[in-house]
């Protein structure tokens, strides 16, 4: 009886779901371009995400060359603020400018933006913990669009 409980159990744990990650190294190679140059200003923190992110693109050299210069630009806007003047709620807001040359011939420019509205806190410090996640995400999710329209342009 113990024997067949624990041979379910154990195929159903050995076997695997087939998951794999979508912008792994893997399937990047999925992709029909290859970044052979990264140029970056801004925002040092919305870079770094942004280099990461792009780091598969470079490795692989299959498909056409692109040269990216990329401006980023992270702003925090008071959306509210209370009977005291104090802020309330904040809206923070990355704006990624991307200069596209492919095959050292065509250019093309995009933007990408992306934004998220969050409420104050008393805490100085689990609020600037809590704004360094927020950049972290919006450039993330920043740098997944990027790679989107990249594919698309080509």
């Amino acid at each position: 009886m113990f024997i067949k409980i624990i041979i379910p159990i154990l195929l159903l744990f050995l076997s695997s779901c087939g998951y794999e990650a979508r912008y792994s190294k893997k399937n990047a190679v999925d992709h029909d371009f290859f970044i052979s140059e990264i140029t970056t200003n801004g925002n040092r923190d919305v870079n770094i995400k942004i280099r990461k992110r792009l780091i598969n693109y470079i490795i692989n050299r299959q498909g056409k060359n692109l040269i990216l210069k990329i401006t980023s630009d992270a702003e925090k806007v008071v959306i509210a603020k209370d009977t005291a003047g104090d802020p309330t709620s904040f809206k923070y807001i990355i704006t990624i400018n991307i200069e596209v040359i492919i095959d050292n011939d065509i250019e093309t420019y995009f933007q990408v933006v992306e934004s998220f509205n969050y409420n104050n806190d008393t805490n100085r410090f689990n609020l600037k913990t809590y704004e360094r996640e927020i950049i972290n995400n919006l450039a993330e999710a920043a740098s997944k669009k990027m790679i989107y329209k990249l594919s698309s342009i080509i």
